[in-house]
């Protein structure tokens, strides 16, 4: 718990926070960098370039000190951020590097603002949110029986173009096997080598049932466009990763995992690549065959961009109370509403004839997620009841 000493010091870093955040993570970012440049490898540098990860760390920050004493916000949070952690093998050696890069960001933007009384109180802060990582961090590692931050070499079985923008993975071990077990929902990292040298991790959902021979990975490549560079690892798997070759993988993770043995209904949200979570769910549900009551509503820009759509059509025949929607923002003049998709248009869950006492997982953009999340709650839905997977540097933005 902070100290009585140093909490009137955090509570009054929130509005300086929220005026300066950005520039103290930018100046953080560079500093660390300059000072550590292998931890680049340790580091989305795709996000880093595009500012995604300055202004997810400000606001991080920002939400952690106007949330310090309400670990019923900051639990769940924490628990998504152990995961990554463990995935991309941040290691306790690290924290200190971060927590001095920090501080020294916080004096050098604030100036004589920063006292030292003020910059104590957010040292005391940032160890006590730090101590919570590592021991959390070290307890998940103990029961995934993987050292931080261990990777493992899988062999490429087959690839799957789903569409132009996206392939699916098979991977198995060297002997040819199931690589494991994992639940539903959970993702590995993949490490690359870039041809700059620059090894990178990024981590993509296990898209089919726990059971199958295999681990399937399905990626789309990320394209440039004028808010971001082009995806560099996404890209690179694209144009270089075939049958045959083989992969560093981590040990699945993740905290996206409900039980998909309860009774009442399941409400599946996804759009674009944010299908790869929700297929996997419903694989299992066929495998086990489930007798739930399961609405698949997806959304995609037109059916050239829906991936893995024959695979929900098998396990639709396995699932007898499974509903598919499908929502196409812009269909192909060759597509027809009613035949090759359900509706035309953006998700809108009022097409949906929502279940009664439903679970709901959304998957997908922070934006699509952001509106759903809000049209669910209007519609009555309890908070409780909502869950999403977040990817990327944005996994405190619903406590901002």
């Amino acid at each position: 718990m902070l100290s009585a000493a140093s909490r009137p010091y955090i509570d009054a870093s929130v509005p300086v926070l929220r005026e300066h955040g950005l520039a103290i993570t930018r100046h953080f970012y560079a500093s660390m960098f300059d000072a550590h440049p292998e931890l680049r490898n340790l580091f989305n540098m795709g996000n880093q370039a595009s500012g995604a990860q300055q202004q997810s760390l400000a606001s991080a920050v920002f939400a952690y000190a106007a949330n310090i004493d309400n670990a019923a916000a900051l639990g769940p949070v924490l628990e998504r951020i152990v995961h990554k952690h463990v995935s991309v093998g941040i290691t306790p050696s690290h924290y200190p590097i971060v927590g001095r890069h920090l501080l020294g960001a916080i004096k050098d933007v604030l100036g004589e603002a920063a006292t030292p009384e003020l910059i104590a109180a957010w040292d005391e802060a940032y160890w006590l949110l730090a101590g919570e990582l590592i021991a959390a961090e070290a307890r998940l590692s103990e029961r995934s029986h993987a050292p931080l931050g261990m990777l493992r070499e899988l062999i490429v079985a087959d690839v799957d173009r789903e569409t132009d923008h996206v392939v699916s993975y098979y991977l198995r071990t060297p002997e040819g096997g199931s690589p494991g077990d994992f639940v539903p929902g959970q993702y590995v990292s993949v490490s690359v080598t870039l041809p700059d040298g620059l090894v990178q991790r990024r981590q993509y959902s296990l898209s089919d049932a726990p059971g199958a021979p295999h681990w399937r990975i399905t990626v789309k490549r990320e394209d440039a466009d004028v808010a971001k560079p082009a995806g560099q690892v996404s890209n690179w798997l694209h144009a270089h990763l075939k049958a045959g070759d083989r992969i560093m993988v981590s040990p699945p993770y993740g905290e996206f995992t409900p039980r998909l043995d309860a009774a009442h209904p399941l409400v599946l949200l996804s759009a674009g690549v944010g299908i790869t979570p929700m297929m996997s769910m419903l694989a299992e549900l066929a495998a086990k065959g489930s007798r739930r009551d399961i609405v698949f509503a997806h959304a995609a820009r037109n059916g050239s961009h829906m991936a893995l759509r024959r695979h929900i059509a098998y396990a639709a025949k396995q699932l007898p109370h499974l509903r598919v929607v499908t929502f196409f923002e812009t269909p192909q003049d060759t597509e027809r509403e009613g035949a090759d998709f359900t509706h035309a248009g953006r998700m809108d869950v009022a097409h949906l004839s929502l279940p009664a006492n439903a679970d709901y997982l959304l998957c997908g953009p922070v934006p699509f997620m952001q509106t759903q999340w809000r049209a669910l709650r209007d519609a009555g839905v309890p908070a409780e009841r909502l869950h999403r997977e977040v990817f990327g540097p944005d996994a405190l933005d619903h406590l901002l």
